[in-house]
């Protein structure tokens, strides 16, 4: 294992401290290669994504979802009443996956053979971690602390009426009404939970549109489909204040307007968890909070790389898992190529959906290239009428060149965007994508149809 670490002959190979997901892929993948590796963990194995995030949000939406088909089901010549939301039923249901899934886990890091510290560690040196009165001595460090919720300066979350996103996946009820600051993923997936849960909710949002990192079309199509489902929305408004009673809160808006709700939740991202952990000490470069780090993870100490929502990449699992193997496979001498974030899928798990990969006509204009695209309507999709869904594919392309980015909205398209992202990481052109046939009827369809308008010859669709 290549190291230009001064460590002990009896140092372990690798000592990652942070067991989320960019922390155990790393382990799982270096153990496979034959690293021997110590994770310090000071909660549970799988981090955030697992237990406070990806995971328990997931099964939310998904009840959300069975509430919604429930309710509208007469449209399908189904009979059913929804009786109501029984939140320590659905908090059942998402704990148990959770603890299947984190069993399964556990099950894995033992199987290789991978020591799991537990406890909060201290970075002490380029090659040492303190646990409590262990001190545990590794070749290579890898800083995978991860993220927690954010607020704003002023803006203290009390975790009783002014809540984070941990807090709303411990609710043991559903809010009458609920004030949403922030329209990125968090704020958009909790909005959709509780909207089909029966709450009135409220976005607020500085930005002119929600998910605003997103294409614009897409944010537009999201915007429109949450109109119609009665949630709220303020964008290109500014949060002021919020003041907290018995009976709820006060959200005050710049301009002078007022929005009364049961529970405000604070959404407005999550930043980095590295004060206090020896960082700064032993001379880890960070900026903002984020540890600085090269193309391949590495930090400006040379046994020190690091990951995940710790570095300023974009904050997503999946992210964490393709840096973990990065750094074990760089690690173990294998030279694996750079990753390409351009070609990372991106889901917003809201109802609609929003999915997409690559980069948006705005991004595409800024790095130089002439482009051309074709939106296709899921209104023409036989799977998504059958669905009853409602959204859209974009495909952007360089002119007479290869697919620059994939922008879908409707239900379940964050299961189409494998093919997108294979599409875009293979520079496909448009022509080659519409030589592809797909089955009938699904919704994948609306994928190649897109290419096919882009090829210049539509078939459901007009040129």
């Amino acid at each position: 294992m290549a190291s230009t670490s001064p460590a002990s002959p009896d140092a372990v190979d690798l000592l990652i401290l942070g067991a989320g997901s960019g922390g155990y892929a790393a382990a799982l993948r270096a153990a496979e290669l034959g690293v021997s590796v110590v994770m310090v963990e000071r909660d549970k194995v799988g981090g955030t994504c697992l237990h406070y995030g990806c995971i328990p949000t997931k099964a939310l939406l998904h009840a959300a979802e069975i509430a919604d088909q429930t309710r509208e089901s007469e449209n399908f010549g189904i009979k059913a009443t929804l009786d109501g939301i029984d939140m320590a039923g659905v908090n059942s249901y998402k704990d148990k996956v959770v603890s299947r899934l984190y069993k399964g886990l556990q099950g894995l890091v033992k199987s290789r053979q991978i020591e799991v510290v537990a406890g909060d560690g201290r970075l002490t040196s380029p090659t040492t971690v303190q646990v409590g009165d262990r001190t545990i001595e590794g070749r290579h460090v890898l800083l995978a602390t991860g993220s927690q919720p954010m607020s704003l300066p002023g803006l203290e979350i009390d975790h009783d009426r002014v809540i984070d996103s941990s807090d709303a996946l411990r609710l043991d009820r559903v809010p009458a009404s609920v004030a949403i600051l922030g329209a990125g993923a968090i704020g958009c997936e909790f909005a959709s939970v509780w909207r089909s849960f029966g709450a009135e909710v409220t976005i607020i949002e500085a930005l002119p549109h929600v998910v605003p990192l997103e294409e614009e079309s897409s944010s537009k199509l999201v915007e429109r489909a949450f109109r119609k489902r009665g949630i709220g929305m303020e964008l290109g408004a500014r949060f002021e204040s919020v003041k907290s009673t018995d009976s709820g809160v006060t959200v005050s808006l710049e301009g002078g307007k007022t929005i009364e709700a049961e529970l405000f939740l604070v959404a407005v991202g999550r930043g980095p968890v590295s004060a206090g952990i020896g960082y700064d000490e032993v001379g880890v470069a960070m900026e903002r909070g984020f540890v600085t780090v090269d193309a391949e993870m590495r930090t400006n100490i040379p046994t020190i790389s690091a990951l995940g929502d710790l570095i300023p990449t974009l904050q997503l699992a999946h992210v964490g898992f393709g840096e973990g193997i990065f750094v074990a496979e760089r690690l173990a001498g294998l030279n694996p190529p750079p990753l390409d974030y351009d070609g990372v899928p991106r889901v917003t798990y809201s109802e609609p959906e929003v999915a997409s990969v690559g980069i948006t006509s705005a991004q595409a204009r800024d790095r130089g290239y002439d482009i051309v695209d074709n939106t296709y309507d899921l209104a023409g999709n036989g799977k998504s009428q059958i669905l009853q869904t409602a959204g859209a594919v974009k495909v952007i392309a360089a002119k007479d060149g290869p697919v620059l980015g994939v922008h879908m909205v409707g239900s379940r398209v964050g299961e189409l965007i494998a093919e997108a992202q294979l599409i875009t990481n293979w520079e496909a052109l448009p022509a080659e994508v519409a030589q592809l046939i797909h089955p009938h009827p699904t919704m994948s369809e609306a994928v190649g149809e897109a290419h096919l308008a882009l090829a210049g010859k539509p078939l459901h669709s007009h040129s």
